[in-house]
């Protein structure tokens, strides 16, 4: 996300606590609460000027990380910079980091999708200022796809789905979706692939300052391209329904980053929380489950620069899940942005989460 944006800075502030969406209280479901028994810690920097330099991205966030056919992990990065901080020349969004070792325990970044440069990765010329920054990446089967927000930062105007055959290499357009679809809360989008040939799809609105639902969606793995395909979860006449108009399946609130991976026979949701200012997870059984009732676990808490041990992160956001992890050896990268030369992706590993 672009730096030199006021609000970027406001975005880590905390604010006023967000309501029960109105279908949940229709389906009488209670509100989740946050659970305090998890711990963590940073395991390594993934970017910044010693990590990441050597291919012209010393300045990068997000790092949204996708297996790939190939084997190898590929970062998928937001608003990327050279030179000695945050706005500074050659900026590019998104661009692909490359960790041949795709082992948690060992993700370091050795390559780039450029080379030596690393190179945006679709068309994006930043003209007034727009940019496209990545919700998601994922693998299904040989092919990979990628989700990108596009316009002024907050001011989505459209969101667009990308395809690559060749690990990330090169990517060829699919669709778009507009951005003020079902009140702009179809702008952030991620996938959870399962394993009965759909990917269920959770969206909110790509603003942290306003409050949104949180919308579930299901396209079948074969038509992903397809935004007619996209069949909506939704409460109405009493039940719950695929078909359905969607509504919000948890607590409207603002959001930040989102995260939804099924795993372990489960589903995992991570997310940067606004107010209060952290980042949780949510494990359950089903993509329909309720959300509503499923404990909310606090992974990383905010704090002041100087003042970070475990889990506690100055300016956090992100919090995406890395592959090839469980809920026993759980990884995540975090963002952080404070100031011109602290903006990076981290690993994080996490303990005691209750699957």
């Amino acid at each position: 996300m672009h730096a030199n944006n006021p609000s970027r800075r406001a975005l880590l502030r905390t604010g006023a606590g967000a309501a029960l969406a109105a279908a949940g209280l229709a389906a009488g479901a209670p509100a989740a609460s946050a659970a305090s028994l998890v711990t963590g810690g940073r395991i390594r920097n993934l970017t910044g000027p010693a990590e990441t330099g050597r291919f012209a991205a010393p300045w990068t966030d997000l790092g949204i990380p996708a297996r790939c056919p190939d084997g190898s992990m590929l970062l998928v990065c937001g608003d990327t910079f050279d030179g000695g901080g945050v706005g500074g020349p050659d900026w590019r969004a998104p661009v692909g980091l490359r960790a041949s070792n795709a082992s948690p325990g060992s993700l370091v970044i050795d390559g780039s999708v450029g080379g030596a440069h690393a190179v945006g990765l679709v068309p994006e010329g930043h003209a007034g200022g727009t940019t496209a920054i990545p919700s998601d990446v994922f693998t299904v089967g040989s092919t990979m796809y990628m989700h990108l927000m596009r316009g002024v930062i907050y001011r989505t105007h459209h969101s667009d789905f990308w395809r690559s055959d060749d690990n990330g290499n090169t990517w060829q357009y699919l669709c778009q979706w507009p951005g003020d679809q079902y009140g702009g809360q179809f702008q952030q989008k991620t996938y959870a692939v399962a394993d009965d040939g759909y990917c269920y799809v959770l969206s909110t609105a790509f603003n942290r300052d306003i409050t949104s639902g949180l919308l579930l969606h299901r396209v079948r793995q074969d038509a992903l391209g397809n935004p007619a395909a996209y069949q909506p979860w939704g409460y109405a006449g009493g039940a719950w329904a695929w078909g359905n108009p969607p509504t919000t399946i948890t607590a409207a609130r603002r959001w930040g980053e989102i995260c939804f991976r099924a795993m372990g026979g489960k589903y995992a949701f991570t997310w940067l929380n606004m107010a209060p200012l952290d980042i949780r997870a949510q494990i359950f059984a089903l993509p329909t489950s309720n959300l509503f009732a499923t404990p909310e676990q606090t992974m990383i808490v905010p704090t002041v620069p100087g003042l970070e041990v475990g889990n506690a992160v100055a300016s956090p956001y992100g919090g995406f899940i890395v592959p090839g992890s469980t809920f026993a050896d759980f990884h995540i990268a975090v963002s952080q942005w404070f100031d011109n030369q602290n903006y990076r992706v981290m690993q994080y590993r996490i303990n005691g989460l209750a699957a």
